[in-house]
């Protein structure tokens, strides 16, 4: 008798993030079900080559409305899904955003964390459940580089949110002894990443620069120091935690920092153009309370789960750029071989 899959279920399956580990758990066979709000507009075009992917024998991809927000939602699905593993990714996650918005930042990645919580909690079959944290919860870093010990000190909505969702895990955890899991990831990017976070808007800059759309990019803090990795790396680390035999908690980063301005020079650099000529500072797109640097330890990572960061800066900056130059037209004869 042929075993039934695993069967999982993703909140925020249409992000960056959720896209990727959706991709990664089909691969493994799983069921997947994703929650995703409702719009005026379609938001699925991350995934859309799952979800219609004419060469599978049967769907094992379903999308169903919730929101973080609407606790019935939640119940009601997780329910009636009865998922092996929940892997909560969806909130409000755009830092500078959080300033504007910070009670339904709070609402989606602090409450709603809670929600999915109780949700599980109240279920009658085991289930293993990942949280995304963030590096952000360290804000202005009480020590460098961070780990799982490093004590958290927020500087935005978000991150303060994040907090809450992370200490809710832990409590869950210790009070229910539920298979919980914080993964504290550090910057993670890649071409499916949004084009309002720096890295993407960056690439996406140079791309229009050099198809004659655009002259020039406006950047916010160019010292601000950070550790980014590739996401695709960074979702397999969730669905490795959540395959240990005992639940804990995993930072998730590459070890190595650099600069908002080394981002610039390295992408502009890549097809030969003078950054100077095409950044410009905006004090607009400061933080009210910045974060000056964050660079991760994931020495636990590698140990208990035997997982580390193979894709360097380098590489990361070439292959967003090389999507980038393909999706504008333009034709460079320094772009990364496909």
């Amino acid at each position: 008798m042929t075993e039934a899959p695993k069967r999982a279920l993703i909140t925020g399956i249409t992000g960056q993030d959720g896209s990727y580990l959706a991709e990664l758990l089909l691969d493994k066979g799983y069921e997947v079900h994703g929650l995703i709000r409702r719009s005026s507009s379609f938001n699925t075009g991350r995934i859309d080559h799952l979800y219609r992917d004419p060469h599978e024998a049967e769907t094992r991809l379903f999308l169903h409305y919730a929101d973080l927000t609407d606790s019935s939602s939640l119940f009601g699905h997780l329910h009636r899904i009865k998922p092996d593993e929940v892997y909560n990714l969806g909130a409000q996650s755009h830092v500078k955003v959080s300033f504007e918005m910070p009670e339904f930042t709070a609402e989606t990645a602090g409450m709603g964390t809670l929600r999915m919580l109780e949700a599980v909690r109240t279920a009658d079959w085991p289930i293993r459940f990942y949280q995304a944290g963030s590096s952000e919860m360290y804000g202005k870093v009480l020590e460098s580089p961070q780990n799982e010990r490093t004590p958290f000190n927020p500087r935005s909505p978000y991150a303060i949110a994040k907090v809450f969702a992370h200490f809710m895990v832990v409590d869950y955890r210790e009070a229910y002894g539920l298979h919980a899991s914080n993964g504290i990831l550090f910057n993670h990017e890649s071409p499916r990443r949004g084009g309002t976070f720096v890295s993407r808007k960056v690439t996406r800059a140079v791309a229009a620069i050099l198809a004659g759309k655009q002259e020039k990019v406006y950047l916010g803090n160019l010292d601000a120091k950070r550790d980014w990795g590739y996401a695709p790396e960074y979702v397999e680390a969730m669905w490795r935690m959540l395959q240990q035999d005992d639940p804990n908690d995993y930072v998730i980063a590459t070890g190595e920092m650099h600069t908002v301005r080394e981002l610039v020079e390295t992408a502009f650099g890549l097809v030969g153009l003078d950054w100077h000529a095409h950044v410009g500072v905006d004090p607009g797109y400061y933080r009210p309370t910045e974060v000056d640097e964050l660079c991760g330890d994931a020495s636990t990572a590698r140990e208990r789960l035997g997982w580390q960061a193979r894709t360097t800066f380098q590489d990361l900056m070439r292959l967003m750029l090389d999507h980038d130059l393909a999706e504008a037209g333009v034709r460079w004869p320094g772009r990364v071989p496909p």
